[in-house]
C-alpha cells in the first residue's frame, strides 16, 4: 500500500495556524521579559532605598544629599562634587545597580544613571519627614537626575514627560523614604512633599 503524502492546501493550513499562534504568543512573551526588567528595576530601586536607609542610620538620620563637596576626590567637571550615588556605593558595592536593565539612563560625569531623587527629602533629617512610607525618594529618571519642583517635573502634572520615565508597562518603579519600593501607574502630588 503507497502512503499518501500531505497536499499543499494542508501544508498552508498547517503554517497558517502556526503563523496566527506565533502572532498571539510573541506580544505575551514580549510582555513578559518586560515585566521580569521591571521586577529587576524594582529591585535596584529597592537596593538604592535601603542604602539610603542605612547611610540615615550612620549620619544622625539625615538623609543622603544630592551632592556634597569632596576636596580630597577627584575633579570632575562639575569639580570636587560627589554625586548622592557615590555616597551611597558604600552601602550597595555594586555600581551596576544604577542601571535599568531596559537601559534608559541619563549620562551624569560620563556616567550612565537610571534613576533620580526628590531632592525635597535629601539631606534632611528623617524626622521632619511625616509619612516615610508615601513619600518618594528614588525614581526612574528621563532626563534629570533630581527632581527641585514636582509641581513641574512629576508625573502626576498632566503633559509633563520631562523627568519621570514610565518605561515600564506604562508605569514607574520608585523607591520611599522608608526604604520600600514599589511600581506605579502615576503618583500623587502628596508623594512628593515631605
Amino acid at each position: 500500500m503507497r502512503r499518501r503524502g500531505f497536499t499543499l492546501i494542508e501544508l498552508l493550513v498547517v503554517i497558517a495556524i502556526i503563523a496566527i499562534l506565533a502572532a498571539i504568543l510573541f506580544p505575551v512573551f514580549a510582555k513578559a521579559r518586560e515585566k521580569a526588567r521591571q521586577t529587576s528595576c524594582l529591585s535596584n530601586v529597592k537596593q538604592w532605598a535601603l542604602a539610603s536607609m542605612m547611610y540615615a542610620q550612620d549620619y544622625d538620620e539625615v538623609t543622603v544629599p544630592t551632592y556634597s563637596y569632596n576636596p580630597a576626590g577627584p575633579m570632575t567637571s562639575c569639580g570636587n562634587l560627589m554625586g548622592w550615588w557615590q555616597m551611597l556605593e558604600p552601602y550597595v558595592k555594586n555600581t551596576q545597580l544604577l542601571v535599568c536593565p531596559s537601559y534608559h539612563h541619563t549620562c551624569v560625569w560620563n556616567r550612565p544613571i537610571s534613576y533620580g531623587v526628590n531632592s525635597l527629602v535629601m539631606y534632611r533629617s528623617l524626622a521632619v519627614v511625616k509619612n516615610p512610607s508615601e513619600i518618594i525618594q528614588f525614581f526612574e529618571n528621563k532626563a534629570y537626575l533630581e527632581i527641585h519642583t514636582p509641581d513641574l517635573n512629576a508625573d502626576y502634572v498632566p503633559n509633563c514627560s520631562s523627568c519621570v520615565s514610565k518605561v515600564h508597562n506604562d508605569g514607574t518603579n520608585f523607591g520611599f523614604c522608608d526604604g520600600h519600593a514599589k511600581w506605579l501607574k502615576v503618583s500623587k502630588r502628596e508623594n512628593w512633599y515631605p
